[in-house]
């Protein structure tokens, strides 16, 4: 059983879970309504802790102020580059004179993009929150204070990346990886909150073989995060697709993405196969309250929001709603997964002695 300060990590780890899921979210809406560059600078935005509702508020300059402070941050963003070996990538950005085109003010897109930050900056108090809580385990699992800590540094290169992604005028392979970097923090925080729940219990027994459920359910999560990978590949094409037409005749944009969205939609099909064949296994291993079915039931669930949203962005001309819903429920569908593993791994095939 767990103490009341393990107890109270595990309430503070879910909670994080929630808010990291709520700040992708945010994210979503953020890339779906366009408003990306709504705060030029980072981490404040137009140089204010509260950002201007009206461009009265804003200096006359302000168009090329914030163009030469992004100029300023990208030459040290290809330096780090160059030194990472990829001089190429340097050389790209560098050349990008989309980067010199000044925004627009707009309040409702400031706020948007304002609202994003604030829920990220929720996130990094309930993280720093978690490392507290976490040494009560400094006795039974110092690997929870390990990763706890680790989290720490993953977000803090996670803001540092946003602002890159502001700076560069939202250049489309480092949105990916910004991507990809939310899935590593959830998959530390589901990682330490299941620990911290298993840790005084013992390992579940059944009498089916659960190998193969292992193998193909790790399978499973590999194939949709490749999935949730093209997804963010084909809304970088729609966003370039959309930059070209200055937003106009949207009902097209999907048409223009051609074959990388049919491969979106093919391994979505795929994805689907897979999760069913995942779910069959589980209910014919575990059976009433038993926490992998049940989680697996909740993998169905999103399942079918997400395959909904996939429709709603295909054949309604994208949506904004849509695209924040579809981001969402990839990324919840992976953390169901993920913690479905995790229950998975702990159980065992029984064995007569």
């Amino acid at each position: 059983m767990n103490t009341k300060s393990e107890n109270r990590f595990i309430r503070i780890n879910f909670i994080a879970i929630v808010v990291t899921l709520l700040v992708i979210l945010a994210g979503g809406i953020v890339r779906s309504t366009g408003s990306g560059m709504g705060c030029p600078d980072w981490p404040k935005c137009f140089d204010q802790y509260i950002p201007p509702t009206d461009v009265s508020q804003l200096p006359a300059d302000y168009k090329e102020k914030y163009v030469e402070g992004r100029l300023k941050k990208n030459e040290k963003f290809a330096k780090y580059l160059e030194s990472m070996g990829k001089a190429e990538l340097a050389d790209k950005i560098r050349k990008d004179q989309s980067i010199t085109v000044p925004e627009e003010f707009n309040p409702a897109k400031t706020w948007v993009e304002y609202i994003n930050r604030l829920a990220g900056a929720i996130l990094g108090i309930f993280l720093l929150l978690t490392v507290v809580f976490s040494f009560a385990f400094k006795k039974t699992a110092k690997r929870i204070i390990i990763l706890s800590i680790l989290n720490i540094f993953v977000v803090g290169y996670q803001a540092w990346l946003g602002s890159i992604v502001v700076s560069t005028n939202l250049t489309q392979w480092v949105v990916t990886v910004h991507m990809l970097l939310a899935l590593v923090i959830l998959t530390i925080l589901i990682y330490t909150y299941n620990y911290a729940k298993q840790l005084h219990k013992d390992r579940s027994v059944i009498m089916y073989r659960i190998a193969w459920l292992k193998g193909f359910l790790g399978f499973t999560i590999i194939v949709t995060i490749l999935q949730i990978v093209l997804g963010t590949e084909v809304r970088e094409a729609i966003d370039s697709i959309a930059k070209s037409l200055e937003f106009n005749n949207r009902e097209t944009w999907v048409g223009k993405v051609g074959d990388m969205f049919s491969y979106h939609r093919d391994l979505a099909i795929f994805v689907g196969v897979c999760n069913f064949v995942v779910y069959k296994m589980v209910i014919d291993r575990f059976s009433g309250k038993a926490w992998p079915l049940t989680t697996a039931n909740y993998i169905m669930i999103t399942l079918l929001v997400q395959i909904a949203s996939g429709f709603l962005l295909s054949y309604l001309a994208l949506p904004p709603y849509a695209q924040a819903i579809h981001i969402l429920f990839s990324c919840l569908l992976f953390s169901l997964q993920y913690y479905l593993y995790l229950l998975v791994y702990r159980t065992a095939t029984y064995k007569p002695n």
